[in-house]
């Protein structure tokens, strides 16, 4: 492709033939580990069984949202949703919705089909009506295997303009005016980035592509990645125009299998295409793109360390300044943003900068991709304008806690962000508002806890990784978080005394100033938060050697309530230690220094007259 009117050509070619059948969307992205993919073979098998091979294709898209229900299928006119499917069900969706044309209901997502009399959009149900999709947009709506659907999408359109109707300088301003800000976790105005990377004079310089994510339940980069690989390839080629760089290099997890196979397919297609590669679009532009995979490293994920690893070093960060901008991948200019941030480049381009900044807040303006998880009823992926508020996002979109549980905090960053208690549930999800109550956006987990969580364990879990995660560089983040673990692991034990509490609290002190990276500085971060609004339950920890959710083993106290115990003996029969005593008939006992803390008791009573502390 060389003009605009031959990009059409392709666009009009793939809605044409994206309208001409019946489609079965099924998420290859996340629900692969639900058995997607037997579900979809087993949909090609049975739709050629039936002879609809002519009139429906099988589409193997990216995520879809709502991973709690997977394996999801989606059915195509109509995005009739069908939800938690396996391969015995297929057949009767193949036969009665397929060649009957009448969905089953029973397999439908219940929330669709509350009215008898109609089947409820998608769009309209809860978890997606408060959601607005940008760097989402494509995902689990198209093939990512195939680029004329990216392109019926208006895909490559923005590149076309961007080399045919804009200067360099001008991409610049729109991103600068746009407000975007980088969605990798620090949040630096994206724009800003590009200015100082277009300004350096020494060459070559480079375009990167972070997706080296992560945190411990984060899965929106590689949502992305699986669900829409051309939006990378295209927004990073406009960042080399606009920055005057010729090569980029996508920097991937090597845990991300599917990610990899459809980045590798989606630049072999681009070069196909003539919009990657040499000449593009006729322009005389030439920009290359490579891949490298991360062998799991969560320091890499941090710019310098990441441009080391790439050179094929050990994933260290480097002194700063000077900023990747000056010297950064072999030790010139460079540019690096991450994946959500880039999927959002081609729509700003489009669609102009106004209308970017029309959405979100004045200072955090566009969308933000949460992976939201832990004790919440829907888990998943959720997009939504900065400046939602959590209890919109925990309780109208992801359906609150459940079994009726009460919320308790959400963690917000990873291990580099903070807890938010319940008393915080309306601070509104954007960069500011989370900075000010101690937390931060990070790049983008939510993770949900209740009342049944221990947040010293959740502090000492996220310690735990950074433990393991520091690449050992430099004194107070080697040293320092393993000293700040030891203390943790000793007031889950109940060893800690009131003085441990204060040398933790200097310690963090210690580690946020001096650290070399972000890692380092911010592996405080949860073990600050959780002191500022949960204090109370580390001095249960210390000085009532008790573990108030009943988390810490050690700390954890199995009583009976002589109200309520029936004398039935159940609980003495399955106890491990022979620790409950007592005549039939009559209140039991546990002897505490006896008791395992197995919990066996707990499960056996049918009384409720057992309880954890």
């Amino acid at each position: 492709m060389k003009t605009l009117e031959d990009l059409m050509k392709v666009k009009e070619a793939a809605l044409a033939e994206m309208a001409k059948k019946t489609r079965v969307l099924v998420c290859c992205g996340g629900c692969t580990s639900s058995g997607s993919l037997k579900v979809t073979a087993k949909f090609e098998e049975e739709i050629a069984k039936a002879g609809l091979a002519e009139k429906v294709t099988v589409v193997k898209t990216g995520c879809m949202g709502l991973c709690s229900q997977g394996p999801i299928v989606v059915v195509q006119p109509g995005n009739v949703f069908y939800a938690q499917i396996n391969e015995e069900q297929v057949s009767k969706i193949v036969q009665q919705h397929l060649v009957g044309g009448e969905p089953v209901k029973e397999l439908l997502y219940p929330e669709t089909v509350k009215d008898p009399e109609k089947i409820l959009a998608l769009a309209e149900t809860n978890f997606y009506k408060k959601q607005m999709h940008l760097a989402l947009r494509n995902c689990g709506k198209i093939s990512p295997l195939h680029i004329e659907e990216y392109i019926a999408k208006d895909g490559y359109e923005a590149l076309w303009r961007c080399l045919n109707e804009k200067k360099p300088e001008d991409i610049v301003q729109t991103m600068i005016d746009s407000g975007l800000r980088g969605r990798g976790g620090a949040g630096f105005p994206t724009g800003k980035k590009w200015l100082l990377a277009a300004q350096q004079k020494e060459t070559p310089k480079y375009v990167l592509c972070n997706a080296d994510e992560g945190d411990p339940g984060a899965f929106m980069d590689r949502s992305v990645l699986e669900g829409d690989p051309h939006v990378i390839l295209e927004a990073m080629t406009i960042a080399g125009y606009a920055t005057g760089a010729n090569e980029g290099y996508i920097y991937v997890r090597a845990e991300y299998p599917i990610a990899v196979q459809r980045l590798e397919i989606a630049i072999q297609q681009a070069h196909e295409a003539g919009v990657l590669g040499k000449n593009i679009f006729g322009t005389g532009f030439d920009f290359e793109i490579y891949l490298r995979l991360g062998a799991g490293a969560f320091v890499c994920g941090e710019g310098s360390a990441l441009m080391t690893s790439i050179e094929g070093n050990r994933g260290e960060p480097r002194q700063k300044p000077p900023r990747s901008a000056e010297k950064g991948l072999f030790q010139k200019p460079s540019l690096l943003n991450n994946v959500e941030t880039y999927a959002n480049i081609p729509q700003i381009i489009l669609k102009g900068a106004d209308w970017f900044k029309s959405i979100g807040t004045e200072t955090s303006t566009g969308t933000k991709v949460f992976a939201v998880g832990g004790k919440v009823n829907n888990t998943g992926l959720v997009e939504v304008p900065m400046g939602m508020t959590l209890r919109e996002v925990v309780y109208d979109i992801c359906g609150g806690v459940p079994n009726g549980g009460k919320f308790k905090a959400a963690q917000t960053g990873g291990p580099s962000g903070g807890c938010i208690p319940a008393d915080h549930l309306d601070v509104k999800m954007d960069f500011d508002s989370l900075k000010k109550i101690g937390s931060m956006m990070g790049s983008g987990g939510l993770i949900v806890m209740d009342e049944h969580t221990c947040m010293v364990d959740i502090a000492k879990f996220f310690l735990e990784f950074t433990v393991d995660e520091s690449c050992g560089k430099c004194t107070p983040c080697r040293i320092g978080t393993r000293r700040m673990l030891d203390i943790l692991n000793k007031i889950t034990l109940g060893q800690a005394t009131m003085e441990d509490l204060d040398k933790l609290e200097e310690l963090c002190d210690h580690i946020c100033k001096n650290s070399l990276c972000g890692l380092g500085q911010s592996a405080p971060n949860p073990v600050i938060s959780t002191l500022k609004y949960f204090r109370d339950e580390y001095i249960a920890h210390i000085v009532d050697k008790r573990c108030p959710a009943g988390v810490c083993k050690k700390l954890t106290r199995f009583t009976i309530d002589p109200t309520k115990c029936k004398g039935c003996t159940m609980c003495a029969r399955q106890c491990p230690a022979v620790a409950i005593h007592g005549a039939i008939r009559q209140p039991h006992q546990i002897d505490q220094q006896k008791c395992l803390k197995c919990g066996a008791c707990l499960s056996t009573c049918k009384f409720g007259a057992i309880t954890k502390g």
